[in-house]
């Protein structure tokens, strides 16, 4: 990626992730002057647990390329990973690593700390004390500090509550008893990994857990009603069938009214659990049907007051998934933060993912609430990677930028293919 100077560019990417890259690799391909920071796949490497596989199908799993040239299946194909099974999480962050040296080889590793609004752009303020200036910016942080933490374990010390992004690896709690509050599948899945690690493993959760059959292992025996799941299946497999195609096409589901995409998005996002994950629960205990209405620390264990009872833990680990606010990212200054249109901490967003202020964009999670459930998933990068790079083209050459567009083809399921919302 090549640099107007040495402390400007056109587009600043922040994020290494599979939307930054995707995004990045496009700009990029597009001959956009890009610079791009964060660790590559830091919050996957740093905030999910060893053993931990992938819930997205293969076919919803690819990060995006011009022209597919760096592939999920050109990645397995060169390492020998059968895509016949579910992908370790090892195994993906190998790929985006790989993806990066090649499609995003310049990354900046650095930190961007803070972020503000110039007369012409932004400004990046740099771990390290460099600033850098740019046109236009792409926040594509991930789940980074979008956590939820129920108010009830307010102010218990980490070494009794912690939220499952805090962990790399659940072997810590070997011999321990652990509480998991939650019924999604990252409570599931971490319940299932406690339990494999030598933990003392609960489930304790509001309703019960809503197992996904269509998503099952590659190995296990198929009935025919799994045949005809398979068959009507959209490709990324995110919520119920017949909504799963809606979810197909962010572009579609961004021209809904506001009310309805919502209650859309409510119902794709439903808490539940990958089938794959069920025959692991033999030594899961699962407590259904419970209100947890207060926790306090006792003697260096936890105690929970549930509805039925006083219960006591060594640990209890939220698996309770996140809650979009932009606020707490920490990387908007204030004046910034201010002027960008939100709801209940998700911004507004246009076309192109631009939030209220012009050249700013957010993807991944934060574009959820305007562009539906895909969004959340890593299948929604060859749509969002495709409508960026189209739109920040567009405003370049309304300046007089005078940008030759090199569009790369990335047919990966519907969502890559698309039309743009409506400018």
């Amino acid at each position: 990626m090549t640099t107007a100077r040495a402390n400007s560019c056109e587009v600043a990417v922040i994020g290494a992730g599979p939307y930054g890259l995707s995004v990045a690799a496009h700009l990029d391909h597009a001959g956009m002057s890009t610079r791009v920071f964060g660790e590559p796949m830091g919050f996957w490497r740093r905030n999910m647990p060893k053993g931990m596989m992938l819930r997205s199908p293969w076919r919803g799993t690819h990060i995006s390329s011009p022209n597919r040239a760096h592939s999920l299946d050109v990645y397995a194909s060169a390492h020998n990973v059968d895509d016949a099974k579910l992908l370790p999480l090892e195994h993906f962050v190998d790929y985006g690593a790989w993806f990066q040296r090649r499609a995003v080889p310049q990354l900046d590793r650095r930190a961007v700390t803070e972020i503000d609004a110039t007369g012409n752009g932004f400004r990046l303020n740099l771990a390290g004390g460099e600033n850098v200036t740019a046109g236009c910016v792409v926040i594509a942080t991930g789940l980074r500090n979008q956590e939820y933490r129920p108010d009830v374990f307010s102010g218990l010390p980490a070494a009794l509550v912690s939220h499952a992004c805090d962990h790399d690896d659940l072997g810590i709690f070997r011999g321990k008893h652990v509480a998991v509050i939650g019924r999604g599948q990252s409570a599931c899945e971490s319940a299932a990994l406690l339990a494999e690690s030598g933990a003392r493993a609960e489930i304790i959760s509001r309703g019960d857990i809503h197992w996904l059959a269509h998503l099952t292992d590659g190995n296990s025996t198929k009935p025919a009603l799994w045949w005809l799941r398979e068959a009507l299946a959209a490709p990324s497999a995110v919520g119920p069938f017949p909504l799963s195609w809606l979810a197909e096409f962010p572009g579609i589901a961004w021209r809904l009214p506001t009310k309805l995409r919502d209650e859309f998005t409510q119902r794709c996002l439903k808490a539940g659990a990958a089938g794959w994950l069920k025959p692991r629960f033999g030594d899961v205990t699962i407590n259904p049907g419970r209100t947890i209405s207060r926790a306090r620390a006792a003697s260096r264990r936890i105690e929970l007051e549930l509805d039925n009872g006083v219960r006591t833990f060594d640990h209890v680990l939220l698996g309770t998934g996140y809650r979009v606010d932009i606020g707490r990212l920490g990387l908007l200054s204030r004046a910034l933060l201010d002027k960008i249109d939100c709801v209940d901490g998700s911004p507004v967003l246009g076309t192109g993912f631009v939030s209220s202020v012009p050249g700013l964009h957010f993807v991944g999670s934060y574009a959820v609430r305007s562009y539906g459930p895909l969004l959340r998933f890593i299948a929604g990068a060859p749509f969002t990677a495709g409508a960026v790079t189209r739109t920040i083209l567009a405003g370049s050459a309304m300046h007089g930028a005078g940008k030759t567009v090199r569009a790369g083809g990335d047919s990966f399921g519907t969502a890559a293919t698309n039309p743009a919302p409506p400018r």
